[in-house]
């Protein structure tokens, strides 16, 4: 097996990868996790939009993941209610789609993203 350490981002990589990271946010927060823990050690840029990106998309997934439960759960007792909590997390994808692709458009052009609404629980 080899363990020789992997050689660094060239600039173009490291941006490519940040902007990567902010894009999948759309899917939650999995591309972050996995681009921050096999790619940060080799881009500075990767590694803080990576984490940040991170920060950002974790509680809305968990969030969404919790509403899609209960939509489940309650769809076999009553459709209503579990139809309002299929909305609910469908509305938490819109909002974790927007903000990804703006900080995606950000970082694509070089330009390192905060976001506003980030509680950045990780440290």
């Amino acid at each position: 097996m080899n363990d020789a350490p992997k050689p660094p981002l060239t600039p173009s990589e490291d941006k490519q990868w940040a902007f990567v990271s902010h894009c999948g946010g759309i899917l939650g927060c999995i591309p972050s996790l996995l681009i921050y823990k096999l790619l940060a050690p080799r881009g500075r840029f990767t590694a803080q939009e990576s984490f940040e990106a991170l920060n950002f998309t974790l509680p809305p997934t968990v969030i969404a993941v919790a509403l899609n439960l209960l939509a489940i759960i309650f769809t076999l007792f009553n459709p209503a209610i579990g139809t309002v909590f299929s909305m609910l997390a469908l509305l938490v994808w819109a909002f974790l789609t927007v903000f990804s692709v703006i900080a995606a458009v950000r970082v694509n052009r070089g330009q390192p993203y905060r976001y506003a609404l980030n509680l950045r629980m990780l440290k």
